[in-house]
């Protein structure tokens, strides 16, 4: 069972959740953020030959309009590949634990892991940010030495940035599965 809503990041752009149910103890919940526009990326790509072009008019050097079309299709790729991120996505598996997956918009992945037993709880944490306040989820990593103490902050969503009440649907989600699994091993 699929489903998909639609919602605003925290500047406004529109962002899709699609919630996922694969069973009662697993869930998967994906956010994805507006896909890479023709418009402002033929609007960048123009700006820079431009002045490339204007800056070969004054110098008369054909290097300036090698090197500004060398340039932009360099930094296209890498920005394709390390920092455009078109969808944020979390796999929460109640016996296993919980995935966090990045894809990229050139189409690479990066995926981290993070055991249930390290998993202390899900949260809704809150940032002032530029005289704003933005709220975040994340997971808090249960500290080794200490059961009550929390160890790491790990933060989801940070490309998406998704506002308040994304993030409740995405926490309500997970915490119906955290619940469950503190009331498993009282009942058996």
């Amino acid at each position: 069972m699929a489903e998909e809503r639609r919602f605003r990041s925290a500047s406004g752009a529109p962002i899709a959740l699609r919630r996922r149910q694969h069973s009662a103890s697993c869930r998967e919940l994906a956010v994805r953020g507006p896909r890479l526009q023709l418009r402002s990326l033929s609007a960048a790509t123009s700006a820079v030959w431009l002045a490339a072009y204007g800056l070969f008019a004054l110098s008369e050097n054909s290097m300036v309009l090698s090197a500004a079309i060398f340039i932009s299709l360099i930094g296209l790729i890498i920005y394709l590949h390390f920092v455009k991120i078109d969808q944020e996505s979390l796999l929460v598996i109640g016996s296993l634990g919980i995935q966090v997956t990045s894809s990229y918009a050139s189409g690479k992945e990066s995926t981290t892991f993070i055991e249930m037993g390290q998993v202390k709880d899900v949260v809704i944490n809150e940032a002032i940010h530029m005289q704003k306040v933005i709220y975040y989820l994340c997971i808090l990593l249960r500290d080794p030495e200490d059961p009550q103490g929390v160890s790491e902050v790990v933060p989801l969503f940070q490309s998406s940035k998704p506002r308040l009440d994304c993030l409740i649907e995405v926490y309500k989600s997970c915490q119906e599965i955290l619940e469950q699994r503190k009331t498993a091993p009282q009942s058996s």
